[in-house]
């Protein structure tokens, strides 16, 4: 939709607002309504963003199988700070995002950990397509930032792996309905999700991305107390670490 004009402009805020407006996700079960931060469906073609306090806990949910949830994540006071993903995969040994896997910064800091994930199917080597970074675009020009600040970023729910003789890039669809994602926030961060296809997928289904978050403070204190991970982890959240010590 173009937002050059005033009329355009308009027309591209008022469909997001009802968009968003369609549904709205279901409270988990052991979670108080009332401790909600964030509860939101995102239509395919549509985007999302929220500052999230540290200690969030953070659900996305593909609801009926066939959504793509491009991330990227900035931090909150510094927006210059951002996710790295040649780090994510880097530092963990990893190119494969899953259950405790670090989302790292570009300066070795832990902005999320992946906690939950009934998925397993995940992207962290092409990025989006064409939409999906004009969504990304559009969500970061919402807190003052431009096509320069938008980074390569995570896929969730829809899967790329490479062969190991020939570096071919296979892609493994999704995992079905209902996968889910948890992340556990450590430092304040802006997150914009863009639900758009995966650009190797042949075929994309359009379905909608759930969001949900709550503070879950405990949570991220036992995971930051544990000395049973691997030493770059624990580099990585001393780091993080550091700078909360230092406010």
């Amino acid at each position: 939709m173009n937002t050059d004009s005033t009329s355009g402009a308009r027309s591209h805020a008022r469909a997001q607002a009802y968009r968003a407006e369609m549904r709205t996700p279901q409270t988990p079960e052991g979670v108080d309504p009332e401790s909600l931060s964030w509860a939101e469906s995102i239509p395919a073609g549509g985007y999302a963003t929220k500052v999230l306090a540290r200690g969030s806990r953070v659900r996305l949910i593909d609801v009926d199988g066939g959504a793509c949830a491009n991330l990227l994540l900035y931090r909150a006071e510094s927006p210059w700070e951002r996710l790295n993903v040649a780090d994510t995969m880097k530092v963990p040994w990893q190119a494969y995002l899953g259950a405790g896997h670090p989302l790292l910064s570009d300066q070795g800091r832990v902005l999320a950990t992946v906690i939950v994930d009934s998925s397993g199917h995940h992207d962290m080597l092409c990025g989006p397509d064409a939409t999906g970074r004009q969504l990304l675009l559009l969500g970061a020009i919402k807190h003052g930032m431009d096509i320069r600040d938008v980074a390569p970023s995570v896929s969730l729910f829809r899967g790329v792996r490479a062969d190991p003789v020939s570096g071919t890039l296979e892609f493994t669809g999704s995992a079905g309905p209902g996968a889910v994602v948890d992340l556990l926030i450590h430092l304040p961060v802006l997150m914009v999700l863009a639900n758009a296809a995966h650009p190797l997928d042949p075929d994309p289904p359009a379905t909608g991305l759930d969001v949900l978050a709550w503070r879950a403070d405990e949570e991220l204190a036992a995971l930051i107390g544990r000395s049973d991970t691997d030493p770059e982890y624990l580099r990585a959240v001393a780091n993080t670490e550091a700078v909360v010590r230092a406010w």
